[in-house]
């Protein structure tokens, strides 16, 4: 027979239990944060979650049931990967989490579930620093006391990232996934970024190129294509006949050109014809124009060109200050009286800065040596990007998270992105309104330490061969 004195399903002894309960968690628990998971992209046939977020941090008090693996040595490497076996159990009250958690997550988007804790959730454990993921939820254990549940059982392990973006505003959360470090590595080069990342170089503080040049007798002012050959598959070299004894010989480089179709020899986009003959120095002291000789290029042939030469011609073109923070390349201008004006390219470096001008057309008729201006860069920067914001591209409205900004070498490592970036588009923040223009894409993720061992592959390319290939032949 059941005790007459407590009345079962009796809403007041439930109550004085819960209250219990409550208590106890109060004096004998830790605080935690509950984080619930937001949906972000689902796969549209199976249903997977692709991406996901946690913006939201709920304090609430939990009893630490019992704790396995919590000490360094608890990570295995198992036949279905590197395994955690850090697990906490915890106990959290039922009341609390319906008065507290639900009314404030059921109004939240991408929520799948709010009137209970759900698996995926995590759970920030202030003692160890650590972040841990809901497994499994008992709720119910104790099994009806007096006709009702009154705590909710947490069976969580040790987090492991897979590219999912925190953003709770609480630094001791955030700061789980990237160090505090600017360029993501610990003082032991250790790197502090989870997950794959795409590294973008931007446009630092914009410097105007300044350039001179000098005139000659006798120079090559333009070298003109009468053939541009095909079947490149690199830039042939090109050479000019020597100039007469005490001249200078000239010096000229090709530019290329894919896709042109001449005589079928370029199908292959991959195969070039010569677009440009440029002019890197004029050389002096010519009464005849030089002929123009190709050379190499593997496999490439047909290329053929002409020179020209005259007096008062840009002989080379000089940098005394090579810029900074040029995306592409800039405009130059010549100024000064000529019969013909003298036209150049520019060649922009990696780093944003102007390594050569090479000359087009060196001109003719210079009395004088002509002022040389290069534009400025079309693009500035501004500001400083912060942690997990969210960046956008001015052109291609892509989207993505930054992981770390560096300041002092304009390097952006962000995840999360929702499509391509442009070189010479605007990547601007949400948050801290920083604006840079983006000069180089890295398509290659940064290694996570979760991914592909790029060494332990290259090591067992030599034993075994993992090439992929069509079991049933190549079209």
């Amino acid at each position: 027979m059941l005790n007459p004195f407590f009345q079962q399903g009796s809403r007041g002894e439930q109550s004085l239990v819960q209250d219990l309960i409550n208590e106890q968690l109060r004096m004998y628990g830790v605080e935690v944060h509950y984080l619930p998971r937001k949906y972000i992209t689902e796969n549209s046939v199976i249903r997977e979650v692709i991406q996901s977020s946690f913006d939201d941090a709920y304090p609430i008090e939990a009893y630490v049931q019992n704790f396995e693996g919590y000490s360094d040595n608890s990570v295995l490497l198992s036949k279905f990967g590197i395994q955690q076996t850090q697990e906490v159990t915890l106990v959290i009250s039922k009341e609390r989490w319906e008065n507290y958690i639900q009314p404030l997550s059921k109004e939240k988007a991408n929520i799948k579930l709010s009137s209970r804790p759900k698996e995926g959730d995590l759970v920030y454990f202030p003692l160890g620093d650590r972040l841990y993921e809901v497994k499994f939820v008992e709720h119910e254990k104790p099994f009806y006391q007096l006709q009702k549940n009154y705590v909710y059982e947490l069976r969580c392990e040790l987090f492991r990232y897979e590219d999912e973006v925190i953003d709770t505003d609480i630094e001791e959360i955030d700061d789980n996934l990237v160090g505090n470090e600017l360029d993501g590595l610990t003082s032991d080069g250790l790197n502090t970024i989870l997950g794959p990342t795409q590294t973008l170089t931007l446009v630092g503080v914009g410097v105007t190129a300044i350039a001179h040049a000098q005139i000659v007798n006798g120079g090559v002012r333009l070298v003109n294509i009468t053939n541009r050959g095909g079947g490149y598959l690199e830039n042939p070299t090109v050479q000019l006949s020597s100039a007469p004894s005490g001249g200078v010989t000239g010096v000229v480089t090709t530019r290329m050109i894919g896709g042109i179709n001449v005589c079928n020899l370029n199908v292959n986009p991959a195969l070039k014809s010569v677009q440009n003959v440029d002019i890197v120095n004029a050389g002096s002291g010519y009464t005849v124009a030089p002929g123009v000789k190709f050379t190499g290029g593997k496999g490439g042939t047909g290329a053929a060109a002409t020179s020209f030469i005259g007096d008062g011609v840009v002989g080379f073109v000089t940098m005394s200050n090579s810029g900074g923070g040029y995306v592409t390349a800039p405009t130059i201008t010549f100024t000064g009286s000529s019969t013909i004006s003298a036209a150049a390219t520019a060649v922009v470096s990696a780093a944003g800065t102007i390594t050569s001008i090479n000359l087009t057309n060196a001109g003719l008729g210079y009395t004088e040596v002509p002022t040389i201006t290069i534009s400025d860069p079309s693009l500035g920067s501004t500001g400083s990007f912060n942690y997990n914001e969210l960046i956008t591209g001015s052109v291609s409205g892509t989207k993505a998270r930054v992981r770390v900004w560096n300041s002092v070498t304009n390097i952006l490592e962000v995840s999360h992105v929702t499509g391509d970036f442009q070189v010479g588009e605007n990547l601007v923040g949400s948050e801290s309104g920083a604006s840079f223009a983006l000069r180089i894409i890295d398509t290659n993720p940064t290694d996570d330490g979760f991914a592909d061992n790029y060494n332990i592959e290259t090591e067992a390319d030599s034993i075994i061969d993992f090439s992929e290939q069509n079991p049933f032949g190549m079209p």
